[in-house]
C-alpha cells in the first residue's frame, strides 16, 4: 500500500488550475494513502481547492496535506477545508541552546525559553501523535477543575519536537525544596493537597485507560523475571481492584507540578488514567525510593535534590496524605504501595537499557526479592 507523495508548489489560482488537476490525477494512487506536500504551496486560490476536492472525490479516502505555511492553513481554514481535509500546519522552529533545563523525565526534558515560555522537548522523533494526546488530556483534566497549563503551540526542535506551554514566573516544587529548604513541611502539605486535588477529579468513562488494566499488561511484560505463582497472584490482585474513573496523574513527582503564584499546577499530563491514589503513589515511591535504592546518587543527578531527602520525601508523603503518623498503619498501606512500585519498576527495566549492567542486575535482583517478600503479606491492594 505505501505512501504516495504528491509536492503543491508555488500558486495554485485559476490561471493554472486545470494544469494542476492533470498534473495530480496522473500522480494520484487511489491504491496508497495519498498525501500532500505543501511545503513549497505559496498560494490557493477558490480554483486550486475544486480541484483538490475532486481529487478527493476521486481518491475515495481522506487525504492529508502537510508542512502548510501558516498563511496558506488560514485559507484552508477560513474555507471549511480544515474539516473536509487532514491539514497539517507548518511548525515552527526552536533552539533551546543555552536555554535553562527546569525538569527532565523519560519522555523529555523542559526547557525554559523566557520568562514566561517552557517548551517540552520528547525523546522520540515521532512524538506529534503523544503530544496531542497530552494537549487533549489537559484540556478534559482542565474542565473537570484541575490546574492544569494546556500547551498552545507544537515547535520543532532539531530532529524532535516540543510543546510549548506559558507559565509565568513558574517555578517547580522541586526548585523550591532546594531553594527553600526551610519550608520542607509547608511544600509538603501543599503538594499533598494538590494530589489530592488531582484525585477528586472524577474524568468520563472510556476516554483515558484504567491504570489497574495498564498494570495488567506491565505483568505480561515483567513474567520472565518472576514466577507463575507470583504472575497470576499479582494478576488476582489487580483483577480485584474496582472500576475507578478518579484522574491518575502517572508522573507526578515535584518537577512536573509548578507554582505560579504560589499556585499549584501541572505540567505533565501524558501519563494520566483513571484509578485508586495507589496508581500515583507508587509511581512516587519509584521515584523518591526505589530508584535510588541501588544508585544511591540517583536524587542528586536526575532531581538534582540531595539523595538523603528520598526518605524524608516519601515519608512525608504518606503522613500527609493519610493524616496518620501510626507507624503500624502506615507500614501496611507502604507494603501495598511498594508491591505495585515494585511491578512498575521492574517493567521500566525491562523496557529500556536500564536493565543492562551491573546496576541493571542488582535492580532486577532487588525487584524480585521485594516482590517475594511482599506477596507473603499483601492480600488486596485497597488503601
Amino acid at each position: 500500500m505505501g505512501t504516495n507523495i504528491i509536492k503543491l508548489t508555488g500558486r495554485i489560482d485559476t490561471s493554472n488550475a486545470a494544469e494542476w488537476e492533470k498534473k495530480i490525477t496522473e500522480q494520484l494512487n487511489t491504491a496508497a494513502e495519498n498525501v500532500f506536500d505543501a511545503a513549497e504551496l505559496e498560494y490557493i486560490s477558490s480554483a486550486g481547492l475544486r480541484v483538490l476536492m475532486k481529487v478527493r472525490k476521486q481518491a475515495g479516502k481522506e487525504i492529508r496535506i502537510f508542512d502548510v505555511s501558516p498563511e496558506v492553513f488560514e485559507i484552508f481554514d477560513m474555507t471549511g477545508f480544515t474539516e473536509l481535509f487532514k491539514v497539517e500546519k507548518r511548525l515552527r522552529e526552536l533552539s533551546v541552546d543555552g536555554c535553562e533545563i527546569i525538569g527532565k523525565g523519560f519522555y523529555g526534558t523542559v526547557y525554559r525559553i523566557d520568562p514566561e515560555t517552557i517548551v517540552k522537548v520528547y525523546n522520540t522523533p515521532d512524538s506529534i501523535p503523544i503530544i496531542q494526546n497530552e494537549q487533549r488530556l489537559a484540556k478534559r483534566a482542565f474542565v473537570k477543575g484541575v490546574p492544569t497549563a494546556i500547551s498552545y503551540d507544537i515547535v520543532k526542535v532539531g530532529s524532535s519536537y516540543g510543546s510549548v506551554f506559558e507559565l509565568l514566573k513558574a517555578s517547580s516544587f522541586n526548585d523550591h525544596l532546594i531553594s527553600e529548604p526551610e519550608r520542607f513541611d509547608e511544600l509538603m502539605r501543599k503538594y499533598v493537597d494538590f494530589l489530592k486535588v488531582v484525585h477528586s477529579a472524577e474524568m468520563d468513562a472510556d476516554t483515558i485507560p484504567m491504570a489497574r488494566d495498564t498494570f495488567i499488561g506491565y505483568l505480561d511484560v515483567i513474567k520472565e523475571y518472576i514466577t507463575q505463582e507470583q504472575y497470576d497472584k499479582l494478576k488476582g490482585l489487580l483483577s480485584a481492584m474496582p472500576d475507578d474513573l478518579h484522574m491518575i496523574n502517572g508522573d507526578f513527582q515535584m518537577k512536573n507540578v509548578m507554582l505560579v503564584d504560589d499556585e499549584p499546577m501541572l505540567i505533565d499530563m501524558e501519563t494520566i488514567s483513571t484509578g485508586q491514589p495507589i496508581f500515583d503513589l507508587q509511581a512516587l515511591y519509584v521515584t523518591y525510593i526505589a530508584f535510588g535504592e541501588d544508585c544511591p546518587d540517583n536524587l542528586s543527578s536526575f532531581l538534582g535534590i540531595p539523595d538523603d531527602l528520598g526518605a524524608p520525601i516519601w515519608n512525608g508523603i504518606l503522613e500527609n496524605y493519610f493524616k496518620s503518623s501510626d507507624e503500624n498503619e502506615l507500614s501496611v498501606i507502604n507494603d501495598k504501595i511498594r508491591l505495585l512500585g515494585t511491578i512498575r519498576f521492574l517493567y521500566l527495566l525491562a523496557v529500556t537499557d536500564l536493565k543492562n549492567g551491573e546496576l541493571g542486575e542488582k535492580r532486577i535482583r532487588r525487584s524480585q526479592m521485594h516482590i517475594s517478600e511482599l506477596l507473603k503479606t499483601v492480600n488486596d491492594l485497597s488503601i
